[in-house]
């Protein structure tokens, strides 16, 4: 009886193992993604602020600022300026398209009339042959 129990004691944590390995890799993997870059960050901030040598000038990152502001003005401009255009060609293309539309809708209507008319005079002679 000992001996079965301690076959079954070892199936269950060989079981209770291959259960657990994969969940055990994946809060690794967890704890890697998500608390190691705040703790790292948090040290490397530490460091920073014991760090007795002085700041850098704050001079290149207000002119990259300032450059990106301007070249963001300059864009906005440019955009302006092409939306405009862009409608007035649109407003162009779709008076042409509707003057397109409407003489094909006419000619259409034309040949359906001419088709009608010639259909009406077909039936007419043969009516008249037959009678």
């Amino acid at each position: 009886m000992a001996d079965q129990a301690k076959v079954v004691a070892a199936q269950r944590i060989e079981d209770a193992r291959y259960w657990a390995a994969p969940r055990l890799e994946s809060a690794a993997q967890g704890f890697e993604a998500q608390v190691a870059p705040k703790v790292s960050s948090m040290l490397s901030a530490a460091a920073r602020r014991i760090d007795p040598t002085p700041a850098r000038s704050r001079r290149w990152p207000m002119l990259m600022l300032l450059t990106g502001v301007a070249v963001g003005a300059m864009g906005y401009m440019f955009y302006r300026r092409n939306a405009q255009q862009w409608t007035e060609h649109m407003k162009d293309s779709a008076s042409d398209a509707s003057r397109w539309v409407g003489e094909k809708a006419d000619r259409t209507a034309e040949s359906a009339n001419r088709m009608a008319t010639e259909v009406s005079n077909k039936a007419e002679n043969t009516s008249r042959k037959m009678s």
